[in-house]
């Protein structure tokens, strides 16, 4: 199924203790995990979309969070401000994935945004020659089975 913009495609845990979150999900839902190590995360398949990840806590508190596909990060910012919102972290890329941005909006509700990195077009394949039709005395040739 394709992801359609505005919609929540991503849920993210912030944990003060990831494996022990993961250990967690693993044995209440039966959620299997994929460890990338280089970006000190882990991502996870539920049964239903949306799937997500599991971090350390950083930046921001313990808790869950949500992003939000958007075709443009910037545009959705600026939307985003001049509603009321305000950005917690500008647009910042995800290595081999794409951009995220995190925004709170007036209530103080914190929300992120995710842009997929655009996939390169196939190249077109030549065209193919139409091969030459022989005409018998001006006659369409048929071959018929008797």
């Amino acid at each position: 199924m394709t992801q359609k913009p505005n919609s929540i495609v991503h849920v993210e845990f912030h944990s003060n203790a990831p494996e022990k979150t993961k250990s967690f999900l693993k044995n209440v839902f039966g959620w299997k995990f994929q460890d990338i190590p280089e970006m000190k995360y882990s991502t996870f398949d539920a049964p239903s979309s949306p799937g997500g990840g599991v971090q350390q806590a950083q930046n921001m508190p313990a808790g869950v969070l949500d992003y939000i596909l958007s075709t443009d990060i910037e545009n959705t910012l600026r939307k985003i401000t001049s509603s009321g919102g305000a950005v917690v972290m500008p647009k910042d890329e995800i290595p081999g994935f794409g951009y995220f941005a995190i925004f709170q909006d007036p209530t103080g509700i914190t929300l992120g945004l995710y842009e997929a990195k655009a996939q390169p077009r196939p190249a077109k394949a030549p065209k193919k020659k139409a091969a030459k039709r022989t005409a018998r005395s001006g006659k369409k040739s048929s071959r018929r089975s008797r």
